[in-house]
C-alpha cells in the first residue's frame, strides 16, 4: 500500500486570512495522523503565503509519522530544512512567484546543483527526493544526482485522466518501471484526487507514497476530515 502525506498547505493558508490561531495548523497535523495519515507534507514558500517559516519547528516537534518539507532549496529555505531535519526534502523548482507547483526539474542540466544540494541533506540523514516530470532522462537524472527517490507531477495526469486514463498514466508507468530498475523510489504528487488516485496507484509499480493537499482539503468541506482521510487511503489500498 502506498503511504498517505497529507500536505497541510490549504489549512495555514486559511488561518493566515485572520490574525488568530484558527484553524491551530498543528492540531490539524496531529488530527490528520490520528484519522489515519502516514506522514505530513508542508511546502513553506518565500511569501508565507501558507505555512509559515516558524511553523516548521512547532511542526517537526508534534508529527509522530513522517515529515515532508518541499521546496525550491534556495537560502533560507535550506537553513530551515537542514536545521530541522525532516523524514524527506522533497525539491521543487518554484520560482518565488509561482501559484502552485507545475513542472518538474531539469535533473541534467542542474546535475552540478541537485548533487550538492541532495549531498548537503543526506549528510542530516535526510531523505532526499526531487520533483520531475515523467521522463525517462530526468528519473535517470535524479539518480546520477544521488537522489533517495522521485516525486512525479502529476497535474498532467489528473488533466488527461476523465478523456484517457490509460494515454494520461503511461508515461508515470513507463517510468515507475526504470526507477525500480535503476533502485529509485518512486512518490507522486499535484492534483491527485477521489477520482484519479486509485487508477494511478494500481498502474504505477512500486509507488511509495502520494502527497495530497488541496483536493482532500477541499473534500474536507463536504465529507469532514476524519471522513476523507479515510476514503483516500481506501483508495491507496
Amino acid at each position: 500500500m502506498a503511504r498517505l502525506s497529507v500536505n497541510i498547505n490549504k489549512i495555514a493558508l486559511i488561518r493566515n486570512s485572520r490574525k488568530g490561531n484558527l484553524p491551530d495548523l498543528l492540531k490539524a497535523a496531529r488530527d490528520c495522523e490520528a484519522f489515519g495519515a502516514q506522514g505530513i507534507t508542508v511546502h513553506p514558500r518565500p511569501d508565507e503565503r501558507h505555512v509559515r517559516y516558524a511553523d516548521i519547528p512547532e511542526l517537526k516537534r508534534v508529527v509522530a509519522t513522517e515529515f515532508n518539507i518541499e521546496g525550491n532549496p534556495a537560502g533560507k529555505f535550506m537553513e530551515l530544512v537542514l536545521q530541522t531535519q525532516p523524514t524527506q526534502c522533497t525539491l521543487v523548482p518554484d520560482a518565488p512567484d509561482v501559484l502552485t507547483s507545475d513542472q518538474g526539474w531539469d535533473t541534467i542540466g542542474n546535475k552540478a546543483f541537485l548533487t550538492e544540494v541532495a549531498a548537503r541533506l543526506r549528510e542530516k540523514g535526510i531523505r532526499v527526493s526531487i520533483f520531475i516530470d515523467p521522463d525517462e532522462r530526468q528519473v535517470e537524472g535524479a539518480k546520477a544526482v544521488g537522489a533517495d527517490r522521485i516525486e512525479f507531477y502529476t497535474g498532467n495526469y489528473a488533466l488527461m485522466f476523465p478523456e484517457n486514463p490509460a494515454r494520461a498514466v503511461e508515461p508515470h508507468r513507463r517510468c515507475a518501471r526504470l526507477a525500480q530498475e535503476i533502485g529509485i523510489g518512486v512518490n507522486a504528487g499535484h492534483d491527485l484526487n477521489l477520482d484519479n488516485l486509485h487508477y494511478y496507484k494500481e498502474e504505477v509499480e512500486g509507488l511509495l507514497e502520494v502527497s495530497i493537499g488541496h483536493a482532500l482539503i477541499s473534500d474536507a468541506l463536504y465529507y469532514g476530515l476524519q471522513n476523507v482521510i479515510q476514503m483516500y487511503l481506501r483508495q491507496l489500498r
